[in-house]
């Protein structure tokens, strides 16, 4: 952080489910005994009724309101009322810090995002623009129940089925669960693992989803106080990222994660010149479905040959998408306006046919064979007359069957979020999907 930055803090602090959920409140409640902290808390259990509760504490005074649904969307009602909400708050000189009790069915990346890139207007004295001029996310706390969280970080099981969602979402509670750990600067452990062996588990894929992140273990969550939660917060590296929403092309491996193996925790690497068969990617998936908690990364399918295409699995939750051209397939002003690093990392690499294209993925494995596991993802690569005729004639290869060809766009495109909390939309951008599990 820049001494100079006045912008007011915030801190997010998310959970998935059950205790970790009562460690959101109680890891809040010992944050807003310093003097000036504001606490914001949007309720989602009413959402099946259409009703979402916002609550906002700051030192004994309590403001309580209730929300409709915008559209049917909830992070767009939720953006609709927090974005203005903070910039509302941050204009107060009473006001020195704002932490955000999230909902379990709410990610921290998409409130951070909406910081940063979502436009409110409709605020009288001040000049449009997004929330993030007038704050900065501090940090990222993630609550989690020890017992439990690795079971559901690895689950197949529905946000809808967990009864934290409704019927139309999609994500899977593992997708929640692993995402909310990833993004964060600081985990709090909550609970006790009577199994020795399977807390040693834990910790190991803790250390290499979220390596440098303070990891502070509670047993109990309404044991959390002030001093306690307040100590995690200083022992956040500087570096960490808090808050940043890192694209597709930003470094797999962040931080310095172990690379060893340890009680069957392992984190591999795989990496290929050459592209992905479409139809064989497609069935060699299923390696990572079981005893994986993610993997992510770079592909490069023949069928697509000019676009990078983005895998990201969870437990059972898999998603697939565009994340725009290679640098190979770009015009030249394009190619002009492309992250500069990206560009010499590339350069490193390139190939006098083929440029950037390459696939690189990072999995974790917890509970499977890293031999499997590379050893099906090299069965679905492109043998060497696929990959001659890619050379000669790509628009030959362009039509083979591609279980990947059609991405999904969310209903909610870019928008604005006004000062009215239930009017108008907030944007969610793309969710690219090419295949949900």
């Amino acid at each position: 952080m820049i001494e100079s930055d006045r912008r007011t803090p915030v801190v997010v602090i998310a959970g998935c489910s059950g205790r970790a959920t009562a460690g959101v409140d109680s890891a809040a409640e010992a944050l807003r005994a310093a003097l000036g902290t504001v606490t914001i808390r949007h309720d989602l259990s009413e959402l099946r009724e259409g009703i979402v509760h916002r609550t906002v504490r700051t030192g004994e005074q309590q403001t309580s309101a209730v929300l409709e649904l915008a559209h049917g969307c909830v992070s767009c009602t939720l953006r609709m009322d927090l974005l203005p909400l903070l910039c509302t708050l941050a204009a107060r000189d009473s006001v020195r810090r704002i932490v955000l009790a999230l909902d379990p069915a709410f990610e921290a990346e998409a409130v951070c995002q909406a910081i940063e890139n979502v436009v409110v207007s409709g605020i009288v004295g001040r000049v449009d623009g997004p929330a993030g001029r007038d704050v900065r996310v501090a940090a990222v706390v993630t609550c989690l129940e020890v017992a439990d969280w690795l079971a559901d970080a690895t689950s197949e099981e529905t946000l809808a089925e967990r009864g934290l969602a409704t019927a139309d979402d999609e994500r899977t509670v593992a997708q929640l669960a692993v995402g909310q750990v990833e993004f964060a600067d600081a985990v709090v452990a909550l609970g006790r693992q009577d199994d020795p062996l399977e807390r040693a588990r834990l910790d190991a894929v803790l250390a290499r989803l979220v390596p440098g992140a303070p990891v502070a273990s509670v047993a109990d969550h309404g044991s959390l106080d002030s001093e306690e939660i307040e100590a995690v917060l200083t022992r956040i590296p500087e570096d960490s990222r808090r808050g940043r929403v890192f694209d597709a092309h930003a470094p797999l491996l962040r931080g310095q994660p172990p690379l060893g193996t340890e009680h069957g925790v392992t984190l591999m690497e795989f990496s290929a010149s050459r592209p992905f068969h479409p139809v064989r990617l497609h069935e060699a998936l299923d390696v990572l479905f079981d005893g994986v908690v993610t993997a992510r990364g770079r592909m490069w399918l023949a069928t697509q040959s000019d676009e990078v295409v983005w895998l990201e699995s969870a437990g059972g939750g898999l998603r697939v998408g565009g994340a725009g051209p290679w640098l190979a397939a770009m015009g030249n002003s394009e190619l002009a306006s492309a992250d500069p690093t990206r560009r010499a990392l590339a350069a490193l690499r390139w190939d006098d046919t083929f440029g950037d294209r390459d696939i690189s993925l990072v999995i974790l494995v917890h509970d499977a064979d890293p031999a499997e596991i590379r050893q099906a993802l090299h069965w679905a690569l492109v043998e060497d007359d696929e990959l001659r005729l890619l050379e000669r004639a790509p628009e030959l290869v362009a039509q083979w069957e591609d279980p990947f060809g059609e991405w999904h766009s969310d209903p909610c495109e870019t928008g604005e979020a006004t000062g009215r909390p239930v009017e108008g939309s907030a944007g969610q951008g793309k969710s690219p999907r090419g295949e949900g599990r």
